[in-house]
């Protein structure tokens, strides 16, 4: 009767179960710089388990993952797109789209995949499965601050002219729709977690500008105009990255270019409420899930430093040096470790988030950028 049994469950067995067994849900991805590869993790193992190569040029490298968290989509700064498989470690699909890339972003469906290109400039979407060409719009200037919107819709800026675009691509035909302007050289931007505000970082001017994006008619609204009119700017060795953009306790905390200060604005009011002096010019500026902490990491010279402040006093709570040249951090989803980046020592280093104890560490190739696979299921990346 066994036998028998085991005879009709594997006539029943649908054709699906023959796919790989393994899941993703732990896995990652760390963008290897210098060797044009990725360092696949395990961050239940707190282990590499594998590396896929060619890559081409990804010292300026992001990536996003579909919805299902099997594939992820890397952008290169060669203008490369590359389609990776999760589960057989393997590149499934590459096209070169472009000279020059910044980064990308999947549409809320999973079903498209869109570039933000310097050279030539302009926006170009794909289909997440094939890699063919959905839609090319052109821009005059850099396209950078790309992220997904609800409705299989993208928002972009362009640097050069200080452009806002939001594009929805859910008919038949691609309705682009000009939102308005910035300001000068809009250098990176940010879509709040609730696809709520689009923030765009402006470096040729003092700044920040929001789009109400819950609006039916969307129009630029700035502030922190006055930061640092009494000082004079440092040097920036390095542009902050505004997806690192903290968002917490209702406040969101963002790096003062030029200087070596966080600065925190009052969501609703868009007022500054306070300044935190740190290490040095932020980089990333990084919440840690389900805590009032956000952690931060620096340009050049003063990379080898990570910081946590605390959003309710605003106050530095904790320096940590892990390594040479930090360059990346990444929470575990509910925030119990963290793992970082350090280039110029060839690892990672995780730290349990309340303990600020070693965790462990994982030899990598010049690493940087970090990827979980959760990164899946959040809106704006």
């Amino acid at each position: 009767m066994k036998r028998l049994g085991l005879i009709f469950a594997l006539i029943a067995t649908p054709l699906w179960a023959e796919t790989p067994c393994c899941a993703t849900g732990d896995l990652g991805l760390v963008v290897e710089r210098a060797s044009g590869s990725l360092l696949v993790i395990d961050r239940s193992d707190r282990a590499a388990v594998g590396r896929v190569e060619g890559l081409g040029d990804i010292s300026h490298a992001s990536l996003t993952y579909s919805p299902d968290e099997r594939y992820a989509y890397v952008f290169g700064r060669d203008g490369g797109l590359t389609k990776v498989d999760m589960l057989t470690r393997q590149v499934v699909a590459r096209t070169v789209q472009a000279g020059n890339s910044i980064g990308g972003a999947i549409s809320d469906d999973g079903r498209l995949v869109a570039v933000s290109n310097y050279e030539p400039g302009g926006v170009k979407v794909f289909d997440a499965d094939t890699l063919a060409l959905v839609a090319d719009v052109p821009a005059t200037g850099k396209t950078i601050g790309l992220v997904d919107v609800p409705g299989r819709r993208f928002a972009w800026t362009v640097w050069d002219t200080g452009e806002v675009f939001l594009g929805d691509f859910s008919g038949v035909e691609p309705v682009i729709r000009p939102l308005g302007n910035a300001g000068l050289n809009p250098f990176d931007a940010v879509l709040t977690e609730d696809a709520h505000t689009y923030l765009i970082g402006l470096f040729g001017e003092k700044g920040v500008t929001a789009f109400d994006l819950w609006d039916e008619n969307p129009k630029p609204r700035k502030f922190l105009q006055d930061y640092g009119k009494t000082a004079d700017d440092l040097p920036v060795y390095k542009m902050p990255h505004l997806q690192g953009w903290a968002f917490t306790e209702g406040q969101y905390v963002l790096p003062a270019v030029g200087a070596h200060e966080l600065l925190w604005v009052d969501r609703d009011s868009l007022q500054e409420t306070a300044r935190t002096p740190v290490h040095g010019q932020p980089v990333f500026i990084i919440a840690q899930p389900a805590s009032p902490f956000v952690w931060v990491n620096f340009a050049m010279p003063l990379n080898d430093v990570v910081q946590v402040v605390d959003s309710r006093t605003h106050q530095v709570v904790k320096t940590l040096t892990p390594g040479k040249a930090v360059l990346h951090m990444e929470f575990a989803p509910r925030g119990a470790e963290v793992w970082i980046s350090s280039r110029d020592d060839n690892k990672l280093v995780i730290y349990d988030t309340r303990s600020f104890a070693v965790l462990g560490e994982v030899a990598a190739q010049s690493p940087s950028g970090i990827f979980f696979t959760a990164r899946a299921h959040r809106t704006g990346l």
